[in-house]
């Protein structure tokens, strides 16, 4: 690859790697799009991304290819390989080669699987900032060799942006949700209240004990209390006194009438 081409995929892939404060982001297209671009600008034949999801305590992967991303789904189904002992520890895989004895006995399933696969060796680095794991990028060789050492470096700096980048789209995300909830309380808020008005006026009592019998009816009909505000003001729904107190506002407007005439 000429020196120019390089350094111009390497900005690309930035600045790629950087755009993640968008409206359609898909976790699973970023991660594809790290290992793609990982396999353009290093010596390796493919790469695998794991990534924790804390919302439902899973994890996700993807690959450059098929090969990667099933080779990931398989560490998952197994529990081991490369890209799990990167994430847990939060350390460097430097490189294994998975020929030899260590990485059968690390990872028995796993290390045969990946040579079947066209693989020849391994290496792993943490998507990690600040002491946080939050997942781990594979890069798989065809020579039985591992990475570089400039190469490794350039996976760490690639890997450390996508995590700068998920971790603030995760915050934008958490801040949009605590927004919304927020909003959707405020609404509720003046509903009920709305209601409590109507119901007050309507059954010429007070809005505390309008609140009582909207809070009551929303139980006994197993409806939520912002649900049954909502019917009360269009209408659909009217609340019943209970007969006691139904019997003793019929009263107190009798003898209020009566007072008026009298008068």
């Amino acid at each position: 690859m000429p020196e120019q081409a390089r350094e111009e995929r390497l900005a690309a892939a930035f600045v790629e790697l950087a755009d993640t404060l968008v409206d359609d982001f898909d976790t699973v297209s970023f991660l594809h799009l790290l290992a793609t671009r990982c396999v353009d600008l290093l010596d390796v034949a493919a790469a695998g991304v794991i990534l924790s999801v804390p919302e439902s305590e899973s994890l996700t992967v993807s690959g450059s290819d098929e090969h990667s991303h099933r080779l990931e789904q398989l560490a998952i189904e197994w529990d081991e390989g490369p890209g799990l002992d990167c994430l847990r520890s939060g350390r460097v895989v430097d490189g294994a080669l998975l020929a030899t004895g260590r990485p059968h006995a690390r990872w028995p399933r796993f290390a045969p699987h990946a040579l079947l696969s066209g693989y020849a060796s391994v290496a792993a680095t943490p998507l990690r900032l600040r002491g946080r794991t939050i997942g781990a990028l594979s890069l798989f060789r065809e020579q039985p060799e591992t990475p570089p050492v400039a190469q490794l470096r350039l996976a760490q700096a690639l890997a450390r942006l996508a995590t700068i980048g998920i971790l603030q789209q995760r915050a934008i995300h958490r801040q949009s949700v605590i927004v919304g909830q927020l909003e959707r309380a405020l609404r509720s808020r003046v509903v009920i209240e709305q209601a409590k008005g109507a119901l007050s006026h309507r059954h010429r009592i007070s809005v505390d004990e309008a609140f009582t019998l909207l809070r009551r009816h929303a139980r006994s009909q197993r409806q939520l209390l912002t649900a049954v505000a909502e019917e009360v003001l269009n209408g659909t729904t009217d609340p019943p006194l209970p007969q006691t107190e139904r019997m003793e506002r019929m009263e107190q407007t009798e003898q209020m009438e009566q007072t008026e005439t009298t008068d």
